[in-house]
């Protein structure tokens, strides 16, 4: 069997090429990432009959040049840059496991939170331009905390905020009542979050529904001392309307691991001083990178055992 990673973060991992190509010793990877376009990603897919995917938009177009592809497995969590449903009238399976990287993306969540509401990122700021300030920001101990979605990650978050006691009111589009028990929380309305939270985490895939969730209005909404974090998808927050609200004082600050374009040249909002920002390395841990690859691994050995 032939097999393609396009990722290059799972090109570049030694450990899971080496377990890979034990399996499967025909394989050709992405460490050097120079798939640029897709007449890129239909060549290398090309005569392959299975494919270990990133965040790359995988569709129509390229499925049908690659007719051999009989499953793609999805290194991370999101399936948004998929065509599912191609995928499925044309039988390639997904090869897909929720949660491998759960804990690493739910840790980065956290430490956005402290760093926002503590104003570590403000103090270590200037204090590398040699400007001393003593503001301490507020404890986030007993905060309220509105999370948008409700699934493996945002379970995590909910664990790792234990110890801080924190009031936590979730927004779901199904809300199961013996799960709210279990967790701890309660779920709550888009209107009740946007009045009542003070850091608002985003958890959800993007979608229709979700793309620009948050734009002006909502920023509006929200407390003026609130600050919205996510570490999900771009194209949920609407940028230019964050750019509007971090400037203009409508919210405190802002936490950012997904861009609408990936990498972002948007430096008009990443030098804003109230936005704490990475280049989405949530789900970027050894650890996750290791979890992720064995469960794409895992899913090519099930699929060609048949």
């Amino acid at each position: 069997m032939k097999i393609a990673v396009i990722t290059p973060l799972f090109s570049r991992s030694s450990e899971l090429m080496n377990e890979l190509t034990f399996h499967f010793p025909d394989v050709k990877n992405n460490a050097d990432n120079r798939l640029k376009t897709k007449k890129d990603i239909i060549a290398f897919l090309q005569d392959m009959d299975g494919a270990i995917v990133g965040r790359e938009e995988i569709d129509d177009e390229i499925l049908s040049a690659c007719p051999k592809l009989t499953i793609l497995s999805r290194y991370g969590v999101g399936l948004d840059n998929l065509d599912l449903d191609t995928m499925k009238k044309r039988g390639v399976k997904l090869g897909w496991s929720g949660g491998t990287n759960s804990n690493s993306v739910a840790e980065i969540t956290l430490s956005l939170m402290l760093s926002l509401i503590r104003n570590l990122h403000i103090a270590t700021t200037l204090l590398k331009q040699h400007v001393w300030k003593v503001n301490g920001g507020s404890e986030l101990t007993g905060k309220t905390i509105g999370l948008f979605g409700f699934g493996n990650i945002a379970k995590r978050v909910i664990e790792l905020l234990a110890p801080f006691h924190c009031t936590i009111l979730v927004f779901n589009r199904t809300q199961d009542e013996a799960e709210a028990q279990k967790y701890g929380i309660t779920f709550a309305s888009k209107e009740r979050i946007l009045e009542e939270a003070d850091i608002i985490s985003i958890h959800l895939p993007l979608t229709s529904e979700s793309k620009n969730l948050f734009s002006t209005a909502e920023f509006k909404a929200m407390k003026k001392s609130a600050f919205i974090i996510n570490t999900a998808r771009g194209g949920i927050i609407d940028e230019e309307a964050l750019k509007v609200a971090l400037k203009g004082g409508e919210i405190a600050g802002a936490g950012l691991e997904a861009f609408l374009a990936e990498p972002t040249q948007d430096w008009e909002l990443i030098d804003l001083p109230n936005l704490v920002c990475t280049p989405h390395l949530g789900g970027n841990s050894k650890e996750s990178i290791l979890a992720m690859g064995y469960s794409c691994i895992e899913h090519l050995k099930a699929h060609f055992a048949h």
